[in-house]
């Protein structure tokens, strides 16, 4: 019987993973905007210097551990890059730094709609 928890162990990895791995909603968005959240744009520099969102900040995931120091731990945090898989990355690495409100908002480009 023991043994058969060995297996939930990874479904549970997996799950939450899935579960970080979801975009906010535009309301999250447009709530923590008001607050002052910091954006945060996880893809390498080439991707940001091609194209951006001009109030975004770039730290690439693999600077983001100590890149993080450059963040205002009580504001705020949204996270983008191209797909929303290196941002949910980052919201898991944030939060382990001590970040309560992070939140991955998915593709750079969905700030547009939300942010002029």
């Amino acid at each position: 019987m023991a043994e058969h928890w060995i297996y939930l162990i990874p479904l549970a990895v997996v799950a939450y993973f899935l579960w970080s791995r979801r975009s906010a909603s535009a309301t999250d968005v447009k709530d923590l905007l008001a607050k002052g959240a910091q954006i945060v744009d996880v893809r390498s520099k080439a991707e940001f210097k091609a194209a951006a969102h001009p109030k975004s900040i770039n730290i690439p995931l693999d600077e983001l551990e100590k890149g993080a120091k450059k963040l205002d731990p009580a504001k705020p945090v949204l996270v983008c890059c191209a797909s929303g898989s290196r941002s949910a990355s980052a919201v898991m690495l944030l939060k382990r730094k001590g970040f309560k409100e992070v939140l991955n908002i998915g593709t750079w480009q969905r700030i547009r709609s939300l942010l002029p």
